[in-house]
């Protein structure tokens, strides 16, 4: 840890309860910090997810369109990713337990409002609070961890985090949808906004306060560059498969989102001293090896759910709360395996258990695509499920870790950011692409199957499997022939988005092969440095030779 005569640099001793030693919280305090970090990042995380399941309700409460819908759920996302590099790095400015408290304070008053909204307008303005305070909040929590815990345990609190970032979103929705059944879509609400309360009581007695003292002014810039790329880009990802991706509105943001992006490396190019994000960063193997693994990880989990939701619902008929439920296995399995991921790392080192984890990954995706069938129901699907959930639990945690490791401790909030906008741009590149696989290959096998069905119902189960399926109430003798022609159109497209996605692990365990991080990171913050103008030299000498190899 950074330290210097009066103790760590950037930690307010009288800020740091129950210390063990210089300026390291004590066992019970940093195991209070974890579960508090993890409550707060779960109610970000339910909310990305909770609204999925309470689409019609939401349709029919506000009279909304389902663009108007989409946009309600997704302005969140949008906010979260738009704002996560600027206020990760305000946090390490102004103190990430502020930050914190402030971003639980906006959050749970916006997610408040969000219960209560009396129309689709208050909805949209009160979700797009929501995403700004939770962009104060998700980059906090993972730098709270980095720069709290000690090397030895570091890798272990951040598999409970990634766990928590992977599974929670499964464990979200299916409360949600049990809330929604037994209540009303306005319940939804209601556990992201306990959950924020409780993390806001908890952090206000035992996170500690930490911030970085920089001589250099906010990249204000930089910042600016940031929003506008991400916003263009995560907004062509959303929208796109809904307008079209020749859309004029589409080519638009395209474009907007790619000058953006191309600016914002420009300017950090320039700005070496005080840039919001080290772009030569990306050129060591431990940034790349992470932050490209975390994208098509996270693209292809998203991907998966895009496509499990209507196989259960629509193929199986299953109800909302009962998918939710048969999704729970792999996400358990995916938070287990994200923490006993560290001590695989320790033993075997991070590149091979994140290729591992790939590997496993790819194969649950291709058992998928071999055997899944609609007589076979959800039991040929659940050792692929189950496969996936221990590989993509693998591969998370250290490349987690290789992320936060790259950084130095003073910039753990753009860090942990970079974590999580590689993980949305990931989800909205994943639900983008296999989403579109899936419905082409549906579209392309569905005619074929819908030979004698008069034009009206045939036209209707063009549109995909749920169409198919309300087609067939007033289709008469056709109904069963309908139904059956899109499940198993919808089963094809299945087998097309899985094998794409095969293919793209198999290309990322090459990748992690040859250009993945050789050993575990190790994050500035773990580093004694010596007083002293040639003493701090050496460290920096040191670290950059750490971050080569690694």
């Amino acid at each position: 840890m950074s330290t210097n005569q009066h103790g760590p640099v950037g930690v307010d001793p009288d800020d740091v309860p129950g210390e063990s030693g210089e300026g390291v919280p004590d066992a019970r305090q940093r195991r209070t910090i974890l579960i508090t970090v993890c409550i707060a990042l779960m109610a970000v995380i339910a909310s990305v997810s909770g609204l999925n399941v309470a689409q019609p309700d939401l349709a029919v409460a506000f009279d909304a369109s389902q663009s108007t819908i989409l946009w309600i759920i997704n302005i969140y996302t949008l906010g979260l990713a738009a704002l996560l590099l600027p206020l990760g790095a305000v946090g390490d400015r102004l103190g990430r337990k502020p930050v914190l408290v402030a971003g639980l304070v906006v959050f749970g008053l916006a997610s408040a409002a969000a219960g209560l909204a009396p129309s689709a307008e208050v909805m949209l303005v009160a979700r797009l609070f929501s995403g700004v305070g939770a962009a104060m909040i998700m980059p906090i929590t993972l730098a709270v961890i980095t720069s709290t815990f000690p090397e030895e345990e570091r890798g272990r609190a951040i598999g409970v985090w990634t766990g928590v970032a992977g599974g929670g979103g499964v464990l979200g929705m299916f409360l949600s949808a049990a809330l929604v059944d037994v209540a009303n879509w306005r319940w939804l609400f209601v556990l992201p906004l306990v959950l924020g309360a409780v993390a806001l009581v908890m952090t206000l007695r035992s996170v500690p306060d930490s911030r970085e003292r920089s001589g250099h002014g906010f990249d204000v810039g930089g910042a600016l560059a940031s929003v506008v790329a991400v916003v263009g880009l995560i907004f062509v990802l959303q929208e796109a498969p809904e307008r079209g991706w020749t859309a004029p509105v589409t080519l638009l943001a395209l474009l907007v989102g790619v000058i953006a992006a191309a600016g914002f490396v420009a300017w950090e190019l320039r700005r070496p001293e005080g840039a919001l994000l080290d772009v030569r960063l990306f050129g060591e193997r431990a940034l790349a090896g992470g932050s490209i693994t975390l994208l098509v990880v996270f693209g292809v989990q998203a991907g998966i759910f895009v496509v499990l939701f209507p196989f259960l619902q629509a193929v199986l008929g299953w109800s909302g709360l009962l998918s939710t439920l048969a999704l729970m296995p792999m996400a358990v399995l995916m938070m287990l395996a994200s923490g006993l991921a560290p001590q695989l790392a320790g033993r075997i080192g991070a590149r091979a258990t994140m290729a591992t984890g790939i590997l496993l990954a790819g194969a649950g995706l291709a058992l998928m695509a071999g055997i899944v069938s609609v007589d076979g129901g959800y039991l040929s699907v659940l050792p692929g499920m189950l496969a996936m959930g221990l590989g993509m639990g693998l591969a998370m945690t250290p490349s987690t870790e290789a992320i936060t490791g790259a950084l130095p401790r003073e910039r753990q909030g753009v860090a942990s950011a970079l974590n999580d906008v590689t993980r949305e741009f990931g989800t909205a590149l994943g639900v983008a692409l296999l989403g579109a696989l899936l419905s082409a290959g549906y579209r392309g096998a569905i005619d074929d199957r819908l030979a004698g069905v008069p034009e009206g119902p045939a036209d209707i189960a063009r549109g995909g499997v749920a169409n198919a399926v309300e087609a067939a109430n007033g289709a008469g003798p056709y109904a069963r022939e309908l139904i059956r022609a899109g499940r198993e159109s919808f089963v094809d497209g299945w087998q097309n988005a899985m094998w794409a996605g095969t293919v793209v692990m198999a290309a990322l365990f090459l990748y992690v092969l040859v250009r993945g991080p050789r050993r575990p990171a190790r994050t500035v913050a773990s580093a004694e440095r010596p007083a002293g103008p040639d003493a701090a030299e050496l460290v920096a000498s040191t670290e950059r030779v750490d971050a080569t190899t690694a």
